[in-house]
């Protein structure tokens, strides 16, 4: 009886963080992976979507300790700054990794 991916053999397709896979979140995550931290207009260009659906994608980012969100002011006006934290890059890692496992081929039985 041949094996189908999960729990047998080794990858466990509840073990993909939900919080990264949403294609939104996601492109923040990959954005932020490279960059370390970007403002909120830049994201917003970078991942092409409104304020107000980026917004509410850094809050659960930020919520779920993936990244912190800094407001402060450059030349009277406010900017958001988006910081990838330690926890948000491991996580990215351990995303990553699992995402490769599963595109790995595995040998016919």
């Amino acid at each position: 009886m041949a094996k189908t991916r999960g729990t047998d053999e080794g990858f466990d397709y509840r073990e993909i963080d939900d919080v990264i896979h949403g294609r939104v979140r996601l492109s923040v995550m990959a954005y932020l992976s490279g960059a370390g931290v970007a403002d909120f207009t830049l994201l917003r260009k970078k991942v092409g979507v409104t304020d107000g659906n980026l917004s509410v994608h850094i809050r659960k980012l930020e919520d779920a300790g993936y990244i912190r969100v800094e407001k402060k002011f450059l030349n009277r006006r406010p900017q958001t700054l988006c910081h990838l934290t330690r926890k948000g890059r491991e996580s990215w890692i351990a995303y990553i990794a699992r995402m490769e496992e599963l595109m790995r081929p595995k040998a016919a039985e």
